[in-house]
């Protein structure tokens, strides 16, 4: 494995190129506009993998855009593993907030910015450097490997469940391994065991049948945008409790142990709040910072819009409003209900004067797995290799929808060890991926493979 991690730093400035000219592509799921641009970054990776070595790579339709898929198959009798990962990024705005363009990356005091350098292109090109790699080092792969690379994670996967389940026998594999998770902070790996889920809604707010002089027609009849902040209000209190009837029924209350266990990680709430930038940190009574993002559900609103937005004022009732809301789930809470009793709570609390309508989105079910499996402990032994401290055992306060369709599909264990930093804003302006992680991270897989290969035999 030595000569594997030499040929890594000898590499690493070309390898370094290359996924800048990845990251250079904007491929945003979520925009009609980028569906070339998505397809540029699936054949991007197609070309990639081919380089590297492995066979039977295809782009492969779905209902929406493609998955890249590849194997290599010569290890007989060895196990076969899945890398799971996504090329579609988020969309960038507010754009006026970046440093430098998203999409001309650009090296600034050791991190790489750029859209989609931390979430999730720099972690997918890991792993295909690391295997290929190994390859011309080493002549051959310790297991069988199988990669699937889609490009809608960022809007939910909502093509991706029917791909797997149609398949089934395409993808089998005794073991998955997905790098879109966050370390616990700089220095500190972490193997993640717990995802939270996730439902989306978008509320739509309709009052008077076209925008109104709010001087002509000002205490005559409601104001969208008033009626939309009187219903969002009503969702939640003001210590961060969400009022939705039914909303809490299922949640899985954090264990004592595990409560514990944080505890022990000795996260300072403090530095996260000057980190944050925030005159305080706020959420549901009784439980830490950490508890709150990964073990308790939440409601948020992601955007909210209506009326005139241009500069100074313009004096009208607007003819409609809007808003988008996520929640994140924990076990046992199921999307489709958790969405449905929302429904339920805007029907009960929707002010005179105007008429509401919903439109659901993306949707995943949380995740949890027990963190006695070799192959996870493996993951540990890995990240000391490469970090020289032991590796952190965490859950993630985000989605991967898919993870669990590959687990009640696939019956495969799930491997989440990523090298992402909780700070490099992915979803946001200037997300960045710290270039030690890069260099780290790389070591990490490839130590993986090796000590994978002992846990197993």
């Amino acid at each position: 494995m030595e000569k594997t991690i030499s040929f890594l730093k000898e590499h690493r400035e070309t390898y370094l190129q290359e996924l800048i000219d990845f990251l250079r592509i904007p491929s945003i799921s979520a925009l009609s506009d980028h569906k070339e641009d998505i397809k540029k970054a699936a054949e991007w990776l197609k070309n990639s993998l081919e380089k590297a070595g492995f066979e039977h790579v295809q782009m492969m339709p779905t209902g929406g855009h493609p998955v890249v898929y590849a194997d290599h198959l010569h290890a007989e009798g060895a196990p076969t593993v899945l890398i799971y990962g996504h090329y579609d990024v988020q969309p960038v705005d507010p754009l006026p907030l970046w440093q430098s363009p998203p999409f001309e990356p650009e090296i600034r005091e050791g991190r790489l910015y750029a859209r989609g350098a931390s979430d999730d292109k720099g972690q997918v090109f890991m792993h295909i450097k690391v295997l290929e790699a190994i390859l011309k080092t080493e002549g051959k792969l310790p297991f069988n490997f199988k990669v699937l690379f889609e490009g809608e994670e960022e809007i939910g996967s909502a093509h991706l469940d029917a791909f797997v389940e149609k398949n089934q026998e395409l993808l089998a594999a005794d073991l998955l391994v997905v790098s879109d998770t966050p370390m616990l902070e700089k220095g500190k790996p972490a193997v993640c065991y717990g995802l939270r889920g996730l439902a989306g809604l978008q509320i739509d707010v309709k009052g008077p049948k076209s925008d109104l002089h709010s001087g002509n027609f000002g205490g005559a009849v409601q104001n969208p945008i008033h009626a939309l902040v009187e219903l969002l209000s009503s969702m939640r209190d003001q210590e961060g409790r969400i009022t939705i009837e039914g909303f809490y029924d299922r949640v899985k209350p954090l264990s004592e142990k595990e409560r514990e266990e944080f505890k022990q990680l000795n996260q300072d709430e403090e530095r996260l709040r000057e980190e944050l930038g925030v005159p305080s940190l706020f959420g549901e009574k009784g439980y830490t910072a950490l508890e709150r993002t990964w073990g308790r559900p939440t409601l948020e609103i992601n955007g909210i819009y209506g009326g005139f937005q241009g500069e100074r004022i313009k004096t009208v009732i607007p003819s409609e409003a809007h808003a988008k809301i996520t929640c994140r789930l924990v076990p046992d809470q199921e999307p489709d209900e958790i969405l449905s009793l929302i429904e339920k709570h805007i029907a009960d609390h929707t002010p005179p004067g105007v008429t509401v309508t919903t439109t659901r989105f993306d949707t995943g079910r949380p995740y949890m797995t027990p963190i006695d499996h070799p192959a996870i402990h493996a993951a540990s032994r890995a990240y000391e290799k490469a970090y020289g401290v032991p590796a952190a055992y965490i859950r993630m306060g985000g989605s991967i929808p898919i993870v669990e369709t590959f687990v009640r599909l696939l019956k495969l264990p799930v491997i989440l060890m990523g090298f992402g930093l909780p700070n490099e804003n992915f979803h946001a302006p200037n997300e960045f991926f710290t270039l030690e992680n890069f260099d780290k991270g790389l070591d990490t897989l490839a130590y993986y493979w090796q000590e994978l290969k002992t846990a197993l035999s």
